[in-house]
């Protein structure tokens, strides 16, 4: 008999009983912490606007004025890579594979986003002017596949914004009773009010406080079960000792001796595909497929979402690219070491979960509540909503530009002004902001958790990564080619995907066409077949492209010191950061997809010894990645915080002098 925890041996899951908290404090959570967070963020944009004399204009609003700095611009990608997935999908591997699945989702999600930054100083230098990717693939490559890829950017939107709210809603249902569409319904609305008011600004002061707010709370976490009680774990040996004793169990059931219908527990005895069945080796078969899904998968999420290109468009010319390496590097801790001690502990402690709850993305929960009772449940509660609503508030930003420059501007009103650009893009905000939560309700009642959307997100998205990538990397890339490239390689991915589940599991249903190796099929269709259609193509009838007229896409308004110095645009010192930041992205990339897995591999199931490293490592990532995210951007912040304390005290704000304008940036 299993040693399941005995507050939960009379139920069928461990959610089977009555919720742990409240239905008022899924109310409290919602609705209260979103109101004050959009107050809270709303006050820190006024300061901004009266103590350092910066303007809401449409510039303003979806570019912020293109002058953040790289320990915001670090802690801003933190924040928007951080989805409910981050937190719920990363511990629901490690519950299925052991210590490979939170190292795989770190690993494979952590790539794009340090590759990205190669395309993020790329931008500064080819494209200095533009509010998002689709007006550069505008100016390069006409209107045909400027809509095109309208469409897979709008679609990475809506996949993304579903996922954050159905992780989210599905927490808050289990964790207080909070029905589950309801929830769904009312998390975006606190997001809407302070991303009217303030645009991207006020998207990045949030995304910075919601990101002190996860570190601190994943700082908790991990010292609670690896220091805390060692009636739960306690240490690293603790937790060794109870996963080696769990791969051991030939008795699966649990329930009340007197009861022949005994329950099952759903991660119990060892791993099929692991060496020795063991959840503490790198030797995993399909957590080494989860890994190839996951990177394929997140590079759609990452090189077609507007978001990103947005963070980068924002940063200033120099700071780019070191905002998305630091922000990658610090975001690789949060999945790692969240998950190797919550997803870890779900195991060790034999938490009667199920496999619906799970997938769910309920491992954490559980853990937290099991552990530190009603305020665990409480803290990862608050974390899931600052997830879902820093995250959500930079979906909304990106689709508001997306509909202002590349629907309004590009088709319905080539001549807009400033102020019906803005008009624009705050009603957008609103409305897509309200279609948030019915997206994910839909979602809800086909039957598909988080755990399936998230690995299907690359087939229908990553055959418009390679297309998308090459509009600034490569001079030979044709229309013809990314077009081509784009919409065969996602109708091929989705026959792969489709005809692999009824090959492998001999239906076409949720459940088999969610399994692994369906999933891997239609994900990397997706972006090779894609690749190399645009490269065929293109190569077939090469273009020599100059990028001159990306360097001139207009700009609507400008201010005074929108563009700082000439020498930020200065194209010899862009040019020596784009050569640093692919030696740095690419070795960092080969070291933590490559190296690292391989010279883990020796250690086969791990030894007590190597697991304690494994721990050690993933605590010492967190503590500094804490103190780059927390205090860096503070720390370059310090004349405009100077500014406004002055200010407050009395003395006159340096303003900015706002202008219609169609001033071009100085050219790369």
């Amino acid at each position: 008999m299993t040693s399941v925890p005995e507050d939960y041996i009379d139920q069928d899951s461990f959610f089977g009983g009555e919720p742990p908290l409240s239905e008022a404090v899924g109310y409290v959570v919602v609705l209260i912490f979103g109101i004050f967070f959009s107050f809270f963020t709303t006050f820190l944009v006024w300061l901004d606007q009266k103590f350092n004399g910066v303007s809401i204009t449409s510039e303003q609003f979806n570019t912020a004025g293109r002058s953040i700095k790289t320990g915001l611009t670090a802690s801003v990608i933190v924040s928007q890579w951080t989805w409910a997935a981050t937190l719920l999908q990363s511990s629901n591997v490690a519950f299925n594979y052991g210590v490979s699945g939170p190292f795989w989702y770190a690993s494979g999600a952590t790539v794009q986003v340090l590759l990205f930054g190669i395309l993020a100083i790329e931008v500064k230098r080819k494209a200095p002017t533009c509010h998002t990717f689709l007006e550069i693939i505008q100016a390069r490559w006409g209107d045909t596949a400027h809509k095109v890829f309208l469409f897979f950017a709008l679609l990475t939107n809506i996949i993304v914004t579903s996922m954050l709210l159905l992780g989210g809603a599905a927490t808050v249902n289990a964790l207080t009773g909070l029905d589950l569409n309801l929830a769904s319904f009312l998390i975006p609305w606190g997001v809407i009010a302070y991303t009217m008011a303030g645009g991207l600004k006020a998207t990045f002061l949030a995304s910075y406080t919601h990101t002190t707010v996860l570190f601190v709370a994943l700082l908790i976490f991990v010292f609670v079960i690896y220091t805390g009680d060692d009636q739960y774990v306690g240490s690293p040996g603790a937790m060794f000792d109870k996963l080696q004793a769990l791969v051991k169990l030939d008795d699966c059931t649990y329930g009340p001796a007197s009861d022949p219908m005994k329950y099952e527990l759903y991660a119990c005895g060892p791993v099929d595909g692991n060496q020795e069945g063991s959840y503490l080796t790198m030797l995993s078969r399909e957590g080494f497929i989860f890994g190839i899904i996951n990177i394929v998968g997140n590079f759609g999420t990452v090189f077609v979402d507007q978001s990103y290109w947005q963070s980068a468009i924002a940063a200033k010319p120099q700071s780019s690219h070191k905002g998305y390496l630091l922000g990658g590097m610090c975001w690789f801790t949060i999945p790692f070491a969240l998950a190797t001690s919550l997803g870890l502990a779900a195991l060790a402690m034999q938490l009667p979960l199920t496999g619906d709850e799970a997938g769910s993305g309920l491992v954490p929960p559980a853990t937290a509540l099991f552990v530190l009772g009603k305020g665990g449940a409480t803290l990862i509660l608050i974390m899931l909503f600052m997830a879902v609503t820093s995250t959500g508030s930079a979906e909304l930003i990106a689709v508001s530009s997306l509909i202002s420059y590349d629907v309004y501007r590009a088709y319905i009103k080539k001549d807009a002004t400033g102020d019906e650009i803005l008009k624009v893009s705050r009603i957008t905000v609103f409305v897509f902001g309200a279609l948030m939560g019915v997206l994910s309700i839909v979602l809800n009642e086909m039957g598909l958790n988080l755990g399936w959307v998230y690995l299907f997100m690359g087939v229908v998205i990553g055959s418009a990564v390679v297309p998308v990538s090459m509009v600034l990397t490569w001079k030979k890339a044709t229309a013809k080619g990314a077009i081509a490239g784009a919409i065969l390689g996602q109708i091929c991915a989705i026959i792969g995907w489709l005809v692999s589940a009824q090959a492998l599991e001999g239906e076409i249903t949720i459940d088999s066409t969610g399994q692994n190796y369906p999933m891997l099929t239609g994900n990397l269709i997706a972006i090779c077949f894609s690749g190399i259609v645009c490269i065929a193509v293109s190569l077939a009838d090469p273009d020599d492209y100059d990028w001159e007229s990306t360097r001139n896409i207009a700009m609507v308004e400008t201010y005074d010191n929108a563009w700082h110095t000439e020498a930020d645009y200065n194209d010899v010192d862009l040019s020596k950061a784009k050569n640093w930041i692919i030696k740095v992205g690419l070795s960092f990339t080969v070291v933590i997809v490559i190296l690292w897995p391989v010279l883990s591999l020796p250690a086969g199931v791990f030894s007590e010894g190597y697991f304690d490293f494994w721990v050690a490592l993933s605590i010492l990532w967190g503590l500094v990645a804490t103190m780059f995210v927390v205090f860096l951007p503070l720390y370059e912040s310090k004349d405009a915080i100077v500014s406004v304390f002055k200010g407050m005290c009395g003395q006159a704000p340096a303003g900015k002098t706002v202008q219609q304008s169609s001033q071009q940036a100085p050219s790369a």
